[in-house]
């Protein structure tokens, strides 16, 4: 009886650690963060992820401000995923425009060869979303294609 306790209170101890290990691994993701915002949501989130060195997914719907996510050392884009470019508002004249200080800053995020390429299309001449897909990111412009997610673990249960 005291063996079989001592094995269940390791089994315990391993399935916490393996239950911990999965989050702490985790990749990041945009999918909280898809449908842009201000500039200081997303900072906080770009440090951590460029100081730490994880990667960073870019998956689903990335609007706006969430595209800043591409100035991720470590980042990654999933093909299927979908991301908006506009022109940022311009703080003096509340006009979305292709030189205000905000496009400025989303465009200072991409690669050159992208940002050459939104603003030769005029694609952030204003706030109409110009709407690109992952693997036009990752196929065009060189963006590190996302490996498929791992699976979580399966749980073994012992029987009672």
């Amino acid at each position: 009886m005291r063996r079989r306790q001592l094995n269940l209170g390791g089994l315990a101890l391993c399935l916490i650690a393996l239950g911990a290990a999965p989050a702490a691994l985790a990749d990041g993701s945009s999918k909280p963060h898809g449908g842009g915002g201000r500039f200081a949501v997303y900072y906080p989130i770009i440090k951590k992820y460029n100081k730490s060195g994880e990667r960073f997914r870019i998956e689903g719907f990335c609007r706006s401000a969430c595209t800043l996510f591409l100035s991720i050392k470590n980042v990654c884009v999933d093909r299927s995923a979908f991301l908006s470019f506009h022109a940022g508002p311009d703080r003096k004249t509340h006009k979305w425009v292709r030189n205000s200080s905000s496009t400025r800053k989303m465009l200072r995020a991409y690669k050159p060869k992208l940002r050459r390429y939104l603003l030769d299309g005029h694609h952030v001449d204003s706030r109409t979303y110009f709407t690109m897909k992952g693997a036009t990111l990752i196929d065009k412009f060189g963006y590190e294609e996302c490996p498929p997610p791992k699976p979580p673990l399966p749980v073994r249960r012992e029987p009672s």
